[in-house]
């Protein structure tokens, strides 16, 4: 069936109907940017927007940026800090709401590169921050926000998300350094047998990940950035 995706990111928020059967996008996506400040009220009328956009009546899905418990905002690093605290379930209309990186996390594990892949996965999407799903044997260890492990006395993702690349002007090679350095001590830290990179930055795999040695398979993801709108879709399907 299909079911209405919707990933709300630090810059922008994408959406477009899902085949949940298939793992793929119906129609085209439509994505805009985000609002800035990105406060709840604002982000709820670009969510509203794409639901008007494509006429749609049914099921929704929708990911944010941050721990989400029970549609309930408990973090919110690259967003407007008023979400903590919101239901934003109910704001978005009894929509299912989950983790963005969660949710990409399933998508990637039922119908991407970590497909029937056994032992510790980690999908790692590199973007405006660093998101991360950890899974055991395809169980989802829920809102592990490991983009926030310190590195130098900061959050890792300061240093080792894409926007860190755009911002500080890296090099493809430079900014892989950083990133080897992040996956070094996340492979330390849960040992898993597959690493799996998505988000923005997976579609330019090919300028990184052959800078990147590690003892752990990494692989760009299958669904690169159409995970997120898919896992969304998968979360709210009936």
């Amino acid at each position: 069936m299909n079911v209405l995706g919707i990933d709300i990111g630090g810059s922008g928020i994408k959406g477009a109907p899902v085949d949940t059967e298939a793992g793929r996008l119906a129609e085209e996506r439509l994505r805009v940017p985000t609002p800035q400040p990105s406060s709840p009220d604002d982000v709820a009328d670009v969510v509203a927007s794409i639901v008007k956009h494509f006429n749609w009546i049914g099921p929704v899905g929708v990911t944010f940026p941050g721990v989400v418990m029970d549609g309930v905002v408990l973090s919110a690093a690259n967003v407007d800090r008023s979400w903590i605290g919101m239901d934003a379930a109910g704001l978005f209309g009894g929509a299912s709401v989950v983790n963005d990186a969660d949710a990409a996390g399933v998508a990637e594990m039922t119908f991407g590169r970590g497909r029937e892949q056994r032992g510790t996965v980690l999908v790692l999407t590199f973007g405006t921050g660093i998101g991360s799903a950890l899974f055991t044997d395809g169980t989802l260890v829920r809102n592990t926000e490991l983009g926030h492990l310190q590195l130098h006395g900061k959050d890792a993702e300061h240093r080792a998300s894409d926007r860190a690349r755009q911002e500080h002007d890296l090099s493809w090679e430079k900014w892989a350094e950083r990133v080897q350095e992040y996956l070094e001590h996340v492979e330390m830290l849960f040992s898993p047998s597959l690493i799996v990179i998505g988000g923005g930055a997976s579609k330019k795999a090919e300028k990184f990940l052959p800078h990147i040695t590690l003892r752990t398979p990494v692989v760009p993801a299958a669904l690169q950035n159409e995970a997120g709108i898919i896992g969304a879709a998968l979360a709210a399907r009936p």
